[in-house]
């Protein structure tokens, strides 16, 4: 049996493998954190199942500026609540990336999320994103 500090830090690993993931243009991987039935709630739209997961972050991928420059995601202020098989977590996240005079915030904003554990392995069953926190260098839709 597992320890709450075990099963909070595999709660953090889900959270990093997220940003790891979008920032390295893996969408796929990125849609496979969630369960089948998982929601990606953004700002831009919203996706249900792998599938539309998928579709929608290229999709807002795609609507980036040419030369727009590549973000970080960090995540921070974490507050995990593990019940059982089941978890809330609510975290802020800021994007970094270069601009003009050297690197800015790009965006920030708050993630709401409602973890699942299957198999053995946590997942996202619903991940809202505020974003609340835009700059002029980054004007793209992507999270």
């Amino acid at each position: 049996m597992t320890t709450l500090s075990e099963e909070k830090d595999a709660i953090r690993e889900l959270l990093s493998e997220y940003c790891f993931c979008l920032d390295g243009g893996r969408f796929a991987e990125m849609a496979a954190l969630f369960t089948q039935e998982g929601v990606w709630h953004t700002a831009f739209g919203k996706a249900t199942g792998r599938d539309q997961i998928e579709t929608l972050v290229r999709k807002l991928h795609a609507m980036r500026p040419a030369g727009a420059p590549r973000g970080v995601h960090l995540v921070a202020n974490l507050v995990i609540k593990v019940g059982g098989e089941a978890a809330g977590v609510l975290s802020n996240w800021v994007v970094v990336q270069n601009g003009p005079a050297g690197p800015v915030v790009g965006s920030g904003g708050a993630y709401e999320d409602d973890l699942v554990k299957q198999a053995g392995v946590w997942r996202f069953r619903y991940r809202r994103i505020d974003r609340f926190i835009a700059a002029d260098v980054n004007p793209s839709p992507l999270i």
